[in-house]
């Protein structure tokens, strides 16, 4: 009896000891990253492939240059990148023919890839232009988040898209958060429809996030997508409730415009790197008094995801390190 007793307390010791391992952890972590808002602090350099010259690079807090920016993050996509662009690039070639008031550019953002993925976006630079198309290399993988935030402060557009490599979701469907957008902040600044032609009304300085949402596909997922994700998916979102707050049903659709204030805002607050920024996002919105406003998209679910059961450990790890970042206020938020 006294030897399983003593087993007994070994092992609370134990998990007394990991579990404090484990918040020290979370607390020097999340205290290294508290002036950490530019993770990757070379700078964005774009090159014309036909020239070879370097092309002057922009940044958020600019004037915007193009109506919209498309930013795609990038690792490992050799096989699914070429023809989401295709399809994408032949749609903003069309608009751009009917309405010449309408310019766009496409910001490939290689995280790190090992295999052609970097060939074959300069081949669409080749193709379409540097003013069009353009590709930043982060050199090694750093995630998801900051490929977009490195994307996000170096665009030149009014509003700004993300948008997967992998085409999940029709880059058609970018005009029902366009709109959305519009129209909100038409009645927010009340200009009513004479918005358009009023000289003073900049799409660009009213800060406001358009959320591409899945939910309404929510039913037929659980039947169809793998046991796992669903696991995932249900398990993540009661987190992100107790983490960010209600309100948002679909916070890791990877479909997402902002205003070029907003992003100014957001993106230069973000730290979290990988599969838990939108979560950060979320957070942000809310603490600047962001509108988001959450919009129903076509999705379908294309072989090669980069989510697994593994991503499980890392996406708890990012939420702790945000909750215990802001909680204690070790993150302080710029204006």
């Amino acid at each position: 009896m006294g030897f399983l007793w003593t087993l007994v307390e070994l092992l609370l010791a134990f998990i007394l000891i990991a579990l404090f391992a484990l918040i020290s952890a979370i607390f020097f972590e999340a205290s290294r990253r508290r002036h950490n808002h530019t993770h990757v602090e070379a700078p964005a350099i774009f090159e014309d492939p036909n020239s070879l010259k370097q092309v002057p690079c922009p940044h958020i807090f600019d004037p915007a240059e193009k109506y919209i920016s498309l930013i795609i993050p990038a690792f490992n996509e050799e096989h699914r990148l070429p023809g989401a662009l295709e399809e994408t690039l032949n749609y903003l070639q069309q608009r751009a023919a009917k309405d010449k008031s309408f310019s766009y550019e496409v910001l490939i953002v290689d995280d790190g890839s090992v295999d052609g993925t970097k060939r074959a976006a300069f081949n669409f630079v080749r193709k379409y232009t540097v003013d069009n198309v353009r590709v930043i290399l982060l050199g090694r993988n750093h995630g998801k988040g900051e490929a977009i935030r490195k994307g996000m402060l170096h665009s030149r557009g009014e509003l700004l898209l993300m948008l997967d490599a992998d085409g999940a979701t029709r880059v058609t469907d970018l005009e029902k958060l366009e709109n959305q957008i519009h129209a909100f902040a038409r009645k927010d600044s009340q200009f009513g429809d004479s918005a358009a032609s009023d000289s003073s009304f900049r799409i660009s300085d009213i800060p406001i996030a358009a959320f591409g949402s899945r939910a309404h596909l929510e039913e037929k997922a659980i039947a169809t997508r793998k046991w796992y994700r669903n696991f995932l998916m249900k398990g993540f979102h009661l987190v992100v409730i107790l983490t960010a707050g209600p309100g948002i049903r679909d916070t890791q659709c990877g479909f997402k415009m902002f205003t070029r204030a907003a992003a100014r805002k957001l993106f230069t607050n973000i730290r979290l790197k990988r599969w838990c920024f939108d979560v950060e996002l979320v957070f942000l919105c809310k603490w600047f008094g962001i509108p988001i406003i959450e919009i129903s998209v076509n999705w379908s679910e294309i072989p090669g995801s980069k989510v697994n059961p593994l991503s499980i450990p890392n996406m708890l790890w990012e939420l702790a390190l945000m909750s215990v970042g802001y909680r204690t206020r070790m993150w302080t938020i710029s204006n």
